[in-house]
């Protein structure tokens, strides 16, 4: 698949702890942005793929400290978080006894595309939604 990213995009970083607590407040900021960029569309499928990339870092990463970067083109968003944890997040089928486990799954069908990128400080794991992906989303 081409990546959604190229110029003429719109960007936003922020460093931030993934505290379950602050996780809706991030949802916030990215809903805000998305919709001045223009891609309001997106705002449901970026805010389910936002929570479980931040949630996975509280979970599973050494620290809570991350980086999330947006990244927009003509064709959608580019959602990165990057954390100091090597392992590279892992798609289980859902189980419906199960009290977690359903997010990388739900990510994987909702997104684009979404991959890991391996860093010296641990990963980036990243998301590309485009207009289709917001039908999943809110299915």
């Amino acid at each position: 698949m081409t990546s959604l990213v190229g110029t003429g995009s719109c960007h936003y970083e922020q460093r931030l702890t993934a505290d379950p607590k602050r996780i809706g407040d991030v949802r916030r900021i990215v809903t805000a942005y998305l919709r001045y960029w223009g891609w309001g569309e997106l705002v449901d499928p970026a805010a389910m793929c936002v929570t479980e990339l931040l949630s996975n870092v509280s979970r599973h990463a050494n620290s809570d400290e991350c980086v999330l970067h947006l990244e927009t083109s003509d064709t959608g968003v580019r959602i990165v978080v990057s954390d100091d944890t090597p392992t590279v997040p892992v798609v289980l089928e859902p189980d419906c006894f199960s009290d977690s486990g359903r997010g990388m799954f739900l990510l994987s069908e909702t997104a684009d595309a979404w991959g890991v990128v391996p860093t010296d400080k641990g990963k980036d794991v990243w998301v590309e939604i485009g207009p289709a992906s917001e039908e999943v989303a809110t299915l």
